[in-house]
């Protein structure tokens, strides 16, 4: 730990680097970030003093890269209100249900047909299936869509994706490394995951007033040791029932975004928002070896692709059920197309239940593609749908804001 500082230090040179690559080339710092890691790590030099191999440092860059998904998942639950989720309620179920049945369907047919074992098959359709929340938070913060219509579904969609992934994961990693399951545990899981989402956001509406008091602290410093330590006690929580630490946070923005001190929390963590989460996609990018990439290119082009299409379909077929336009609907599929955090998680549960060990470069190479792709169409989703337009001349579902206009068609 004789240079940790140092090192901590050129980490945030490369990041501040990329982020003005990214101002430059007017994109996402996203894609950016990822590529920095992946340049650096394990397999880059050691020159003097400089380790750009960052061994030293990674479990701390790992730790703030930990930290910087729960703010940004925190933030964006501010930009909402428990009523206008829970009036979209009806929606995310509807919407989470399409969403689920399409890709998950397309995310175990294709290992299937590649001949992969029945453990690797699940490991695979869990990767091709869950959306990265950071990512889609990150992206939706960057372009400014907090107040658009899609976004309310898209938050939805991000906590029935977690309902399912504590269901998932518990029949995966009880099938990988015990080679069986308890029926009794998967459900206790499920019920658990839906009674803290559930539960956390009826308590936390009822003790909007008393927050409103408890939070009517002059001192800003104090003010924000206060809120730090609510977000991360509540993200920790969550975690230990098995919940995503990520969703935690989101609740806690979603409970805060109905007090008086909205604005003053929103205005004081946006700093802290973009720090630590430049940290995390950096972090991230240095998980990945870009030398065991060779054997999982064709898998994993066909996977992206695989994917790409299911999201955009089941994300239109979800807004029009919701009454969206179709340019909106688009932009629902578009937005959670990345793949991230989950999809590694469950590469790492692959190799140590001794799975293929093919899995690994496979998992990387598809959420890098993804982790870049994702973010791109997102903002280029003007020019994508114009692209698209005659395709969705033919909707999935009528406009029923048209139909109402024209009630003769």
């Amino acid at each position: 730990m004789e240079h940790l500082i140092l090192e901590i230090g050129l980490a945030l040179a490369l990041i501040a680097g990329a982020g003005i690559l990214s101002g430059k080339l007017r994109i996402s710092i996203v894609p950016i970030l990822i590529l920095t890691g992946m340049v650096v790590g394990p397999q880059a030099p050691h020159i003097s003093v400089l380790d750009f191999r960052f061994i030293q440092s990674a479990p701390l860059i790992d730790f703030m890269g930990r930290l910087g998904v729960l703010f940004l998942l925190f933030s964006l639950g501010l930009e909402f209100s428990i009523k206008r989720l829970l009036t979209a309620g009806p929606s995310i179920i509807r919407s989470g249900t399409i969403y689920m049945v399409i890709n998950l369907s397309i995310a175990i047919i294709f290992p299937i047909l590649l001949g992969w074992p029945i453990k690797e098959v699940l490991v695979v359709a869990g990767m091709m299936t869950i959306s990265s929340s950071a990512i889609v938070a990150k992206v939706i913060v960057d372009l400014k869509r907090a107040a658009n219509d899609e976004t309310e579904i898209i938050l939805g969609l991000m906590m029935f994706q977690d309902v399912f992934v504590a269901i998932y994961f518990s029949v995966v990693s009880g099938l990988v490394l015990a080679g069986s399951t308890s029926i009794s545990e998967i459900i206790i899981s499920a019920l658990m995951a839906l009674l803290f989402i559930g539960g956390f956001l009826f308590l936390g509406h009822k003790l909007v007033p008393k927050l409103d008091r408890w939070l009517d602290i002059p001192s800003d410093e104090t003010f924000m040791l206060v809120i730090f330590a609510i977000l991360v006690l509540v993200a920790g929580f969550s975690e230990t029932l098995h919940i995503a630490e990520a969703i935690g946070a989101l609740l806690i923005g979603l409970v805060l975004a109905e007090t008086d001190h909205s604005e003053r929390i929103e205005h004081l963590i946006v700093s802290f928002r973009d720090f630590f989460g430049a940290l995390f996609f950096f972090s991230f990018g240095l998980s990945i070896d870009p030398f065991a990439l060779g054997g999982a290119v064709w898998p994993a082009v066909i996977a992206v692709i695989l994917t790409l299409l299911g999201n955009i379909v089941s994300g239109v077929w979800a807004g029009r059920k919701a009454s969206l336009s179709h340019r909106a609907s688009l932009n629902i599929g578009l937005t959670i197309i990345s793949r991230g955090e989950f999809s590694i998680i469950l590469a790492t549960l692959a190799k140590a239940g001794g799975l293929l060990t093919s899995l690994q470069p496979f998992a990387a190479l598809y959420v890098l593609i993804l982790a870049i792709l994702g973010p791109l169409l997102t903002k280029e989703s003007r020019w994508v749908y114009n692209r698209l337009r005659p395709l969705l001349k033919w909707p999935l579902l009528p406009d029923r804001r048209r139909l109402r206009k024209n009630p003769g068609h």
